[in-house]
């Protein structure tokens, strides 16, 4: 009977420890037209993950690079029209989109790592 080859381990889109606590890190994860702009925000131990793209005109969120955050630290915010989004669920309280939410990632943390569970 042939050996059946392992899959190759899933790769992390970052650690845990990369991202301060209370802020977001943006990632840019595959290759081609499979690539995705994705956001992960942190609260303590717990991740969120979302597509870097607002529900309103479909522009990433960040100020500048890993700047999702309001003023106030509490919500991710559009850099574009200044929404304001839940780190919990995406959902935006404020803004053109309000009522709307970013499109949400499975994700899980194993290790101090975060995978994009697909």
């Amino acid at each position: 009977m042939p050996e059946v080859a392992a899959a190759p381990a899933p790769s992390p889109l970052c650690r845990l420890d990369d991202i301060p606590d209370g802020q977001a890190k943006g990632i840019s994860w595959g290759g081609g037209a499979a690539r995705e702009d994705i956001l992960v925000a942190r609260r303590g131990d717990a991740a969120y993950a979302y597509r870097n793209r607002c529900p309103h005109v479909g522009t990433t969120l960040d100020w500048t690079p890993d700047r999702f955050m309001s003023a106030d630290g509490l919500h991710l915010q559009c850099a574009t029209h200044g929404a304001l989004f839940r780190v919990e669920d995406g959902f935006c309280l404020r803004g053109p989109c309000a009522g709307r939410s970013l499109s949400a990632l499975l994700i899980r943390v194993t290790d101090g790592a975060v995978y994009l569970d697909e």
